[in-house]
């Protein structure tokens, strides 16, 4: 079996619509607390993983993929609802849907997140001199498979680009699938300027104006929309990673996130296997 799986409650393109996720025994989890940053060596099952599984000198990472490539609904990690399932934005009453970027249909590449991290609003970066935006650090996988809404990839981290939108730093980690055919020469950010021309600077482009067809300014970056280097961002990630156990060990203010987890050893939020069934069931996730 398939160490995660999702299940469907409501009406896909409706508000109620949501996606949970359950671990390889059955369990409803959260995918933004329970499942682990890294991903595990396959000899070691346990959750959070003890060691990363690396390929030569490369760690692997989880990414839960939110938006599959070429679609422009904005589906996301429901931060505020208890084991945080998978939903689309609604912004004044309406599904959210991106718009598309002259000459790109939709996202640009498979968008999802990190779990077990967390961009503290309470948090100025010292780099960008901006609180963090709240939400687990954002991923754009740049492999050429299309994925689904809720799989879980194991992916090697690239490099990392310091977007600022509306005044908050809104990291986006550029990664690629341990899985892609390209994935052994790809290995650092410069690799991507080779093997995939053209690929940073539609992504710089695309952020920089896909907020605009709705009325709002162009979006900046640090560094001049630089993109920086592996190590960078492995750096970026572990002090996410840490404010991410701050906020599940109560030691900083998340505001309305909602905690809930099922496997977070020591965390206060921590519930019952049946107490996560019951949340489930009984819709109180999406009310």
């Amino acid at each position: 079996m398939a160490r995660y799986s999702t299940e469907q409650r409501g009406r896909p393109n409706s508000p109620d619509y949501r996606l949970y996720f359950k671990n390889a025994d059955g369990k409803y989890i959260s995918p933004f607390h329970d499942i682990p940053l890294l991903a595990a060596s396959k000899e070691d099952k346990e959750i959070p993983a003890k060691r990363a599984k690396t390929t030569g000198s490369e760690v692997l990472y989880n990414m839960i993929v939110e938006v599959p490539r070429w679609t422009n609904a904005k589906m996301e990690i429901a931060t505020e609802e208890p084991l945080n399932p998978i939903k689309q934005d609604i912004k004044k009453g309406k599904l959210r849907y991106v718009a598309n970027i002259f000459p790109h249909k939709g996202y640009i590449w498979n968008y999802g997140a990190l779990p077990q991290t967390w961009e503290d609003p309470n948090h100025t970066d010292t780099i960008t001199g901006c609180c963090g935006d709240n939400d687990p650090i954002d991923v754009c996988e740049i492999g050429s498979k299309v994925r689904s809404s809720g799989e879980i990839v194991q992916v090697k981290v690239l490099g990392v680009l310091a977007l600022v939108d509306e005044g908050e730093t809104d990291w986006k980690i550029i990664a690629i699938s341990v899985d892609d055919p390209e994935a052994h020469k790809i290995h650092d950010i410069d690799d991507v300027k080779k093997h995939k021309p053209g690929y940073l600077e539609a992504t710089v482009d695309w952020f920089r104006l896909y907020k605009v067809p709705d009325d709002k300014p162009e979006n900046h970056f640090a560094f001049n929309g630089e993109f920086k280097d592996k190590d960078f961002a492995a750096e970026i990630i572990k002090s996410t990673h840490e404010h991410w156990k701050a906020l599940l060990h109560k030691k900083a203010d998340g505001g309305t996130i909602n905690c809930t987890n099922v496997l977070v050893s020591g965390s206060p939020f921590c519930c019952s296997e049946e107490d996560a069934r019951s949340i489930v069931q009984s819709g109180r996730g999406g009310r």
